[in-house]
């Protein structure tokens, strides 16, 4: 399958937002407003659906509502980008309403965000075949500043075709964020040092490359076995280009991580890849020497695979965040406890 990239984004076009999990309460308006006027300030033009400034039983409208707005939006030559305002739960409540094989046939646009936002960057990438960026929600562009690996989201979206945009890790990461009802312009409290790590335990330097593939393990470990996520067919259909798998963790606990790893290498997902990429966990971390840990569970379920296994790295629930294009070519540089990621804009 050939992976189709949206065109770049210029101003005056226009973004359409919708919510296709979770919706926006009333308490947390202002900060959208905050975030769609950055959207506005970079010259676009912004369509709000219906299914977005609600929330009811974790969820923005019922699902039959939500994916029609989202596939009308998918669909709608007259719109060049679709930002949710972050993830959520239930996103999968959708995946047998959208007409996938339909949104093949179709000019691809932009679809960014993570979390629960996984469940639909997969078939849109692994179906469609359309290039998705797994980056900064929406929501998180709401900050009166925001720090430079967060707006990286830009080079991507805004940038142009054949172009290779570098990423570098950041220099710090946050572990408690402000409260965006009492600070709605509050931007990311990066107190603590970025460090990536490579699971064999070495500092030496190393790359690879391969063609990006992954998302937020909680929701796209559901789609194993299904045709919403054959990453298998995916490798095999990209083989001589290599994948890269990335996977971030917002809540599983270790013993939970190790099952759902061991069962995705069941399914084949880790078969011929070039290298794996973990985020920082944002699941409660366990102290105690006596029990499962994250690194425990990285090196339980992959610690026998002879590929490159970087993990802390900028990816998802404990931000900042990279903007990882699904689909892309990409080269991962490991140095000096950090690294570079460099994407080819197709």
């Amino acid at each position: 399958m050939t992976i189709r990239f949206p065109k770049k984004l210029c101003p005056d076009d226009v973004i359409a937002i919708t919510a296709p999990s979770m919706g926006v309460p009333a308490s947390l308006h202002t900060r959208l407003d905050l975030a769609i006027d950055v959207l506005k300030s970079r010259k676009y033009r912004v369509l709000e659906g219906q299914c977005l400034r609600a929330v009811n039983k974790n969820k923005s409208a019922v699902r039959t509502l939500r994916a029609t707005e989202l596939s009308d939006f998918l669909l709608n030559a007259e719109i060049n980008a679709v930002m949710p305002p972050w993830g959520g739960e239930l996103a999968m409540e959708l995946l047998e309403l959208i007409d996938f094989e339909g949104l093949a046939q179709v000019k691809p646009k932009w679809f960014s965000g993570f979390s629960d936002l996984s469940t639909l960057h997969f078939p849109l990438t692994l179906i469609c075949g359309w290039a998705t960026l797994h980056g900064p929600n929406l929501m998180e562009l709401g900050s009166k500043e925001r720090d430079v690996t967060t707006e990286a989201i830009w080079l991507i979206l805004e940038g142009e075709r054949g172009e290779v945009v570098e990423q570098f890790s950041s220099p710090a990461y946050q572990t408690e964020g402000s409260d965006w009802r009492e600070q709605p312009d509050a931007g990311f409290n990066l107190t603590h040092k970025t460090e990536w790590k490579r699971l064999d335990g070495s500092t030496l330097p190393m790359e690879f490359k391969g063609r990006l593939i992954g998302g937020c393990i909680e929701t796209i470990s559901r789609l194993a076995g299904t045709r919403f996520g054959d990453v298998p067919k995916f490798c095999e259909q990209h083989k001589q280009d290599g994948v890269i798998l990335y996977f971030e963790n917002a809540e599983m606990a270790p013993c939970e991580l190790t099952r759902t790893l061991l069962s995705l290498k069941m399914h084949g997902w880790f078969d011929g890849v070039a290298g794996v990429l973990f985020g920082r966990s944002a699941a409660p971390a366990v102290t105690d020497p006596t029990l499962q840990n994250y690194h425990d569970a990285l090196e339980s379920a992959l610690g026998d695979l002879s590929i490159p296994v970087l993990y802390d790295v900028d990816i998802g629930h404990v931000p900042p965040q990279l903007s990882l294009v699904n689909g892309a070519m990409a080269k991962v540089r490991y140095f000096d406890k950090g690294g570079m990621v460099a994407q080819l804009l197709e």
